[in-house]
């Protein structure tokens, strides 16, 4: 067995209903972003390498040497004494100073759905609810610092917005470095003609506003005009990926994964606020040593390549990089050469933004199977990212229904030692 039933992507993307709006379509459903001012930051940017799948913990940040859980990888030396890390990664290996791990996460839920879940909102699922991801948090907390979306996903959708509305979903990019085709009029429409078609589509949305809320009429209204204004922008060559040397495309590698890591260091040095890179392939019950060989040929070249390049140009010290997956691998090795799911004891990379670099939180035990230092709930990491980033950890919000809601769980505790 090769994945899970439970293990689906599914896809969205917001631009294909602009390229519809174009056409007479109403698009009430493009809300534009209304995010708000945090406080005093350690980062102002986040990149979040999310791993669909489960990625094991034993075979990348928390390797166990002589142990019958070991597999086939060997640890190997890093840039901080005494910290080692997988034989996967020996470019990354070297920039583990810029760098910390936490190795204690202790999940809930084995179950790829829920856990994806948990993971990305901080929350449990709940049945009459549902909870904004990260990214959605970010942008709805802090101020956008630029023309390009706050929220950019890459190769892949995050969590949804929930109660905080589609005015802080993120922003799709499918394959980065191919040209989007929502970002131009249509072949053979010049600018001008594509203008006055937009015009013609306002006036014909004013005529339907009476069927809609205040809220969404004026959330429409205001799609239209970001919208434009996006199409309009300099700050669009961000995505271009033929902007830079055929040398940077190779050290990061020529794979979608290498050049997503290349787009996320241009959006945010272009001010995108949150950019999600999605890579999945980690539900590995079975060949999993192979596998993991691939993922390390991939993601080591990229993730090393990022970090150098953030920290050349002064944007490490307030770009927060994590690399996350919803739980780890068993530390048994099942009869297909696998690994299965394994939520009591992972962990998870993070650098940059405040980080201390060399850092090591929590312990897991010998096999790796439970936390047997500081053990860390997945609600802590969110406390910490948005305590690097100064949103306030106990803040409240009231919904359009009318209801309060918390955008972090009460009970979460920044990891204060992860910090400078």
């Amino acid at each position: 067995m090769s994945g899970c039933p439970d293990y689906l992507h599914t896809r969205r993307n917001m631009l294909k209903m602009f390229s519809a709006s174009m056409l007479g379509m109403p698009i009430s459903q493009l809300l534009a972003a209304t995010p708000k001012s945090g406080g005093r930051a350690t980062a102002e940017h986040v990149i979040l390498f999310w791993n669909s799948g489960g990625m094991s913990h034993l075979d990348t940040w928390d390797p166990k040497p002589g142990r019958k859980v070991q597999g086939e990888f060997a640890p190997i030396k890093t840039s901080v004494p005494g910290m080692e890390i997988s034989e996967i990664f020996p470019q990354l290996a070297k920039k583990m100073h810029d760098a910390a791990l936490i190795r204690s996460i202790k999940g809930t839920n084995g179950d790829h759905g829920r856990a994806q879940y948990e993971l990305q909102t901080g929350f449990n699922q709940a049945p009459n609810v549902m909870h904004p991801g990260l990214g959605s948090i970010v942008v709805h907390e802090r101020k956008p610092l630029g023309d390009l979306p706050a929220f950019i996903s890459i190769s892949g959708n995050p969590a949804r917005a929930g109660y905080l509305g589609q005015q802080c979903e993120a922003y799709y990019v499918g394959r980065p470095g191919d040209k989007d085709p929502y970002l131009a009029f249509p072949e053979g429409i010049h600018h001008e003609r594509g203008k006055k078609r937009l015009e013609i589509l306002a006036k014909m949305n004013a005529r339907t506003s009476g069927k809609l809320e205040a809220s969404e009429l004026k959330a429409s209204e205001t799609a239209l005009k970001d919208a434009i204004s996006l199409m309009e922008s300099p700050a669009l060559k961000a995505f271009e990926l033929k902007e830079e040397k055929a040398s940077t495309i190779e050290r990061y590698g020529n794979t979608e994964f290498g050049r997503g890591a290349l787009l996320a260091r241009r959006l945010v040095e272009t001010g995108v606020r949150f950019v999600q890179v999605n890579r999945g392939g980690f539900d590995n019950h079975g060949n999993i040593f192979e596998a993991m060989r691939n993922h390390g040929n991939t993601m080591d070249p990229a993730l090393a390549s990022l970090m150098g390049d953030l920290k050349a140009n002064g944007m490490l010290s307030k770009t927060l990089v994590v690399v996350l997956s919803e739980f780890g691998r068993t530390p048994r090795i099942n009869d297909g050469g696998g690994r299965d799911h394994w939520a009591r004891c992972f962990s998870a990379f993070m650098a940059g933004g405040g980080i201390k670099g060399g850092t090591i939180v929590g312990a897991s035990d010998p096999d790796g199977m439970d936390p047997a230092e500081r053990p860390v709930r997945p609600f802590d990491l969110h406390a910490s990212i948005c305590h690097a980033l100064g949103i306030d950890l106990q803040k409240e919000i009231v919904t359009e229904q009318g209801r309060p809601m918390r955008l972090l769980r009460k009970d979460g505790q920044p990891l204060q030692e992860l910090f400078v």
